[in-house]
């Protein structure tokens, strides 16, 4: 069988960063558009302060110009950058990554224990789009009505579609990683593996005297494996003359 490419470092970390500095630069209008503004409650009376969405006069004009169009046009800025664009790579990347494997041999990692990851993986990226897609789809439709009915709508009905909004965060931030654990074997048995050595760290000092005789059984094992090599019997001399 055919040795698979791997690819190169380099290519990886450029991929990386054309990721995140990509990410970084549809977020800068985001940044700018929120700040921090000082209020008297009117349950406590007392000066807090809180998040507002309205751009700061301090910017540049051209700036400001720039970043109050972005807050006309924010429902689809963040319809097209944080919904369609994500989803739409995951497929593209998935179509690909299909037909790269169909043109392939097929004795070539099938069955194998790297097409199995492959396609676990794959599995997980599937998953995770999923999740996000259901859980920002009522987020960008509460933003579209707020956006085109919030004259008509009454304070407590924005409230409660902002508490949506918080509620599908909260919930896609939460179960990413559980559906990481779940999915992703290697992680969720060194996950289970790390609760495991903090159970036996707190429990009384035989259990502690057992781990610390098990992983001294193992150091030696291990050192034994690299550095004690089999001696070899040396072979029999020849013996001079005739034999008696």
């Amino acid at each position: 069988a055919s040795t698979r490419p791997i690819e190169q470092c380099q290519s990886i970390i450029a991929k990386l960063a054309v990721i995140w500095v990509g990410s970084m630069t549809l977020s800068v209008p985001e940044i700018l558009l929120w700040q921090l503004a000082q209020d008297t409650s009117p349950v406590s009376g007392v000066m807090t302060e809180y998040c507002t969405m309205k751009p700061s006069s301090n910017l540049p004009e051209s700036v400001y110009s720039l970043v109050l169009t972005y807050q006309n046009a924010r429902m689809w800025w963040y319809f097209g950058c944080y919904f369609c664009l994500p989803i739409l790579f995951t497929i593209s990347c998935q179509l690909v990554t299909r037909r790269i494997r169909s043109t392939e041999k097929k004795s070539e990692c099938r069955g194998t224990k790297h097409g199995q990851c492959e396609s676990h993986l794959n599995c997980t990226i599937i998953a995770l789009t999923i999740i996000y897609g259901l859980c920002t789809t009522p987020e960008n439709v509460c933003n579209i009505v707020v956006a085109y009915m919030s004259p008509d709508m009454s304070k407590r009905t924005l409230d409660l579609l902002n508490l949506i909004n918080q509620f599908f965060l909260f919930f896609k931030c939460s179960v990413t990683p559980v559906l990481l654990l779940c999915l992703c074997r290697p992680l969720g048995q060194a996950f289970m593996d790390c609760c495991c050595c903090c159970c036996e760290g707190c429990g009384p000092d035989t259990a502690s005297s057992e781990g610390s005789t098990d992983s001294k059984l193992k150091t030696e094992m291990s050192s034994s494996i690299f550095f004690d090599k089999p001696r070899e019997t040396p072979p029999p001399l020849l013996t001079l003359g005739t034999p008696c």
